[in-house]
């Protein structure tokens, strides 16, 4: 079959792979429409150990059933599905924070992904898909539920209601739009996002309706923001959040661009600033967000792009050299 291949940093290659094989309880699903990530732009750039040359990157995917070895799902069925395959039986699992498990695997890291036209995964971390809700909407339901489960977080930590805020998101990526699209839906009126990319900044200011602003031409309104999001992760994004956010407001940190830096520490506990860290979503969290999707929470989705898996590579180099609006690429295997 055919395969987009991560082969070395900074290049991937359409290659032949094997078909893969029907194992017991898991399912083969055809590939209709996968999400690049930004996790997977950092794998090729070389920056990501798990995940190695020869790896078939790809986890945000959606497609049909075209064999099952389980009674759960059948032949034909439209699914999306959590990437993450879990033990189902340590602590975190139990309480229903899988996201949270450590036996977790991962395709896209540990097995291979979905950027390929077809790919295996257990039967039990599928998610069917609500007639009327299209495949390529659906390939949106991990990016998508990953700013579900982190504004769902910070809603519990903020003293008032999130619609009362002003609301600053550092970062027009995809978790960036859609947090903004989702923070529009909860009725958020004070929002302004901040992007170094003049087309994304565009692209967020005509779906999203919100206000933008460029981080390197323009410098933050300090103590301006009861919630901030950093869906970026760098050392500069995580101090310009720190500089941003009131006294007594909430951070919520998203992005994983640099593995670590320094925070203003003195400010955290002087104006008890709440510091919160995500990662990805349960799959209740996946549930809601296929639900939110089918209701058009995220509205048209007409800032998505979508290409040939053919066209993966250039995919690839034009998300690196920012030369795309979109802050999300569909490949399309089929």
């Amino acid at each position: 079959m055919k395969a987009l291949v991560y082969t070395q940093p900074n290049e991937m290659q359409i290659l032949d792979r094997p078909h893969p094989i029907l194992a017991d309880g898991e399912v083969i699903l055809k590939i209709e429409s996968v999400g690049i990530c930004g996790s997977d732009m950092h794998a090729f750039h070389g920056h990501d150990p798990r995940r190695k040359p020869g790896l078939v990157l790809g986890h945000e995917f959606a497609g049909t059933i075209a064999e099952a070895c389980t009674p759960l799902f059948s032949t034909g069925q439209r699914v999306t599905g959590n990437p993450l395959i879990t033990c189902g039986s340590c602590e975190f699992c139990l309480q229903g924070r899988n996201n949270l498990c450590a036996n977790r695997t991962m395709v896209g890291m540990t097995r291979p992904g979905a950027f390929a036209e077809y790919m295996s995964i257990p039967a039990s971390t599928l998610i069917a898909i609500p007639e009327g809700l299209s495949l390529d909407a659906a390939a949106l339901t991990e990016p998508a539920a990953t700013a579900v489960h982190a504004i769902n977080l910070s809603m519990r930590a903020l003293e008032r209601p999130i619609q009362e805020c002003r609301v600053l998101i550092i970062g027009g990526g995809a978790i960036g739009m859609l947090a903004a699209l989702l923070l529009k839906h909860y009725g958020v009126g004070d929002l302004t996002v901040a992007e170094v990319n003049p087309l994304r900044r565009k692209a967020v200011e005509l779906h999203a309706a919100c206000k933008t602003y460029n981080p390197v031409e323009e410098k933050i309104t300090e103590n301006a923001y009861e919630f901030v999001m950093d869906c970026v992760g760098a050392a500069v994004t995580r101090n310009t959040a720190m500089a941003a956010i009131k006294p007594g407001g909430v951070i919520m940190h998203v992005g994983l661009q640099d593995w670590s830096s320094e925070i203003d520490m003195r400010k955290l506990t002087l104006a008890e600033i709440t510091l919160l860290g995500t990662y990805t979503y349960s799959t209740v969290d996946l549930q809601a967000t296929v639900n939110l999707l089918a209701r058009n929470a995220f509205g048209d989705l007409s800032w998505v792009e979508k290409r040939s898996l053919d066209d993966g590579p250039q995919a690839f180099m034009d998300l690196h050299a920012g030369k795309t609006a979109a802050a999300k690429v569909l490949l399309k295997p089929f």
